[in-house]
């Protein structure tokens, strides 16, 4: 199969967009969506520092490749890469070898936040403490957390996540099943600033996962295949499989979801729900809750812990 935009061979088909794209035009294509997205998530960002959370994996290393292209431009912009080491056996370690390979290839400096010093303790702990929870809940929490602080103690002005289109879309459609519209307000990309919260945007929202690692490949970044040991169990699992199959028999259908929530968001503040949480009582830090759920699980994983040693 040939490509639509020149004679080379394709290495990608789009259903949605009808059309097979070659290695350069799809580098092409990602990059201006990306552009674009950056003006429409952070149209007015000035002069300053940017973090760009990085795993390891294809979707944070495109993420922050494409950041550092994006503010290359921009004199006064300072890209910073922040890693969490949520101290996961035999994954982790690789993924942060890829994060180092990446930064030292752009010239970025990097940021390795250890949970175990941080939190006092860490996912493979706490799974071992809690083995009746799924462990991404909880894991989720915490690097979500940490990411926050860390940028804020790097001082920046934006937190870039590696989020791509199907990643939104399972967020999106998680949330309706619930019932838990509210949280449409307060996922990535952040539509205003949040007290305590360091701006969250996504500038991959519009590009499928495909061809975030299609474009990764192709353009010869580094990034870790693996994945993580605990993800087996992640609830998220049903919902990837669900809007695969919509995808598939309905293209655009991760798009019409995104669609759904900037409408539904829409209404929302409309109605005067603005998304800003409280503070947790025992941290200080953003909460929904009056005490938030990092707290909450490491006091469930401490007791669990104290548990089984007295016994």
């Amino acid at each position: 199969m040939r490509c639509d935009r020149g004679p080379e061979e394709a290495i990608i088909d789009r259903p949605y967009a009808h059309d097979h794209l070659c290695a350069v035009h799809l580098s092409q294509s990602v990059q201006e969506r990306v552009r674009k997205e950056m003006h429409r998530q952070a149209p007015r960002a000035a002069p300053g520092t940017v973090a760009v959370a990085l795993s390891g994996g294809k979707d944070s290393a495109t993420a922050l490749a494409l950041t550092h292209r994006y503010f290359a431009r921009r004199p006064g912009v300072r890209v910073v890469a922040i890693s969490v080491d949520e101290g996961i056996a035999g994954y982790r370690s690789g993924t942060l070898l890829a994060a180092r390979a990446l930064t030292e290839r752009l010239g970025v400096a990097h940021e390795i936040v250890a949970a175990r010093e941080a939190i006092g303790t860490t996912t493979d702990l706490a799974a071992a403490a809690l083995p009746g929870t799924i462990p991404c809940s909880f894991c989720g929490v915490w690097r979500r957390g940490l990411l926050n602080k860390a940028a804020r103690s790097v001082g920046a002005d934006l937190l870039v996540l590696g989020f791509n289109l199907d990643d939104l879309a399972q967020t999106v459609l998680m949330n309706l099943a619930r019932g838990e519209v509210d949280r449409l307000l307060r996922m990535a990309p952040h539509r205003r600033r949040q007290e305590g919260l360091v701006p969250r945007i996504a500038p991959l929202a519009t590009i499928p996962e495909r061809e975030v690692y299609a474009y990764a490949t192709s353009n010869g970044l580094p990034f870790d295949h693996g994945e993580c040991p605990h993800a087996a169990a992640a609830e998220r699992n049903r919902f990837r499989e669900v809007v695969w199959a919509l995808e598939e028999a309905r293209p655009g259908t991760r798009h019409a979801l995104l669609r759904t929530r900037e409408r539904i968001a829409d209404l929302l503040e409309r109605a005067g729900h603005d998304g800003t949480p409280g503070l947790c009582r025992v941290c200080g830090e953003p909460s929904a809750h009056d005490v938030c759920r990092s707290c909450s699980y490491r006091r469930s994983a401490r007791a669990d812990a104290a548990g089984e040693v007295g016994a």
